[in-house]
């Protein structure tokens, strides 16, 4: 829901504090179509969506899902790697 001032902002802050490029957008979804669509609109964060993250196919299918309550508890990186290697 954030703007693309906020976004970019976002994204460079994400740049200084990480190795590596930054390369993929991010998204502005400041009418929740996508939260609603995926189901993660999160009545308590003032419009901001329940932390989730996805592994969607080349086709657009969602393959793998994590949705948490809590913004503290995160898939780990192996957890994603394991699902991403199951659609190669």
């Amino acid at each position: 829901m954030d703007t693309h001032a906020e976004s970019k902002k976002f994204g460079e802050m994400l740049s200084k504090r990480f190795e590596g490029d930054f390369d993929f957008p991010l998204l502005e979804d400041k009418d929740h179509k996508v939260i609603n669509r995926y189901g993660i609109f999160n009545p308590d964060g003032r419009g901001w969506p329940h932390p989730s993250t996805f592994v969607v196919d080349p086709q657009g299918v969602v393959r793998w899902k994590f949705v948490e309550v809590d913004y503290k508890t995160r898939p780990s990186n192996e957890q994603i790697r394991r699902e991403l290697a199951k659609i190669k």
